[in-house]
């Protein structure tokens, strides 16, 4: 059974989150504020987390940041804020989703068995696949390791980041949609915006290229996509 946290300072909220997330058959662990999320995270180490931004202690930004750092669970992030500022600050500290209050239960739920889905499936291959790197030219993407170096030096990707990189790396030479590497890296299911492809690529471009505003690896193919030279 999938073990999903839920934390929301919203007592109502919470337990809707709770009766719908226990009907979908996942055992659902919660928490009301931020630093009893970084307990239950640690001891109970959830498969995915529902996280709040507007906490009353540690918000939700705090929260994600410091879990991102000691383990890759699935984070979907919730606010009632509207401004992009927001959802693009919650990206780059490394929630895998976002979803502004109020939402759609039914979105909810089908983003969860998404982003689970993907979880599934490069834990998957990483299980079924002897150890192994890809180089392209001075770039080595590591799958096993989930690193990536350019020359002697380790960069730091966000979770989504390397599975866009390795998934590309794989398919090096080969254009994909917008479309389609959201089926690929974030879910056949995922219902975000297209957008969220065009934010990491641009961040992928800030780490790999020399110049990301003309890019030599990471390209953009006119009316098509994207894709990774080498």
């Amino acid at each position: 059974m999938k073990k999903i946290l839920v934390v929301e300072d919203d007592q109502t909220l919470l337990e809707v989150l709770r009766y719908n997330l226990s009907k979908e058959g996942y055992k659902v662990l919660a928490a009301t504020g931020g630093v009893q999320a970084l307990e239950v995270a640690r001891q109970e180490e959830p498969d995915l987390i529902v996280l709040d931004i507007m906490l009353p202690d540690l918000d939700g930004f705090e929260v994600c940041r410091i879990l991102r750092k000691e383990m890759g669970t699935p984070m979907l992030m919730l606010t009632a804020k509207v401004g992009e500022a927001d959802k693009i600050v919650g990206l780059e500290l490394g929630a895998d989703d976002y979803m502004t209050k109020p939402f759609n239960l039914r979105e909810l739920l089908a983003r969860i068995r998404a982003m689970l889905r993907r979880a599934e499936i490069i834990q998957r291959d990483l299980l079924g696949e002897p150890p192994r790197s890809l180089k392209l030219g001075d770039l080595e993407v590591d799958f096993t390791r989930h690193q990536v170096k350019l020359g002697d030096s380790l960069l730091i990707l966000k979770p989504k980041e390397f599975d866009l990189l390795a998934f590309l790396a794989r398919n090096r030479g080969r254009a994909f949609t917008r479309e389609q590497l959201l089926e690929k890296v974030w879910g056949y299911d995922y219902v975000g915006d297209t957008r969220t492809v065009d934010v990491h690529i641009r961040w992928l471009r800030e780490k790999i290229e020399v110049d990301p505003g003309s890019p030599c690896r990471l390209l953009t193919v006119r009316g098509v996509g994207y894709r990774l030279e080498g």
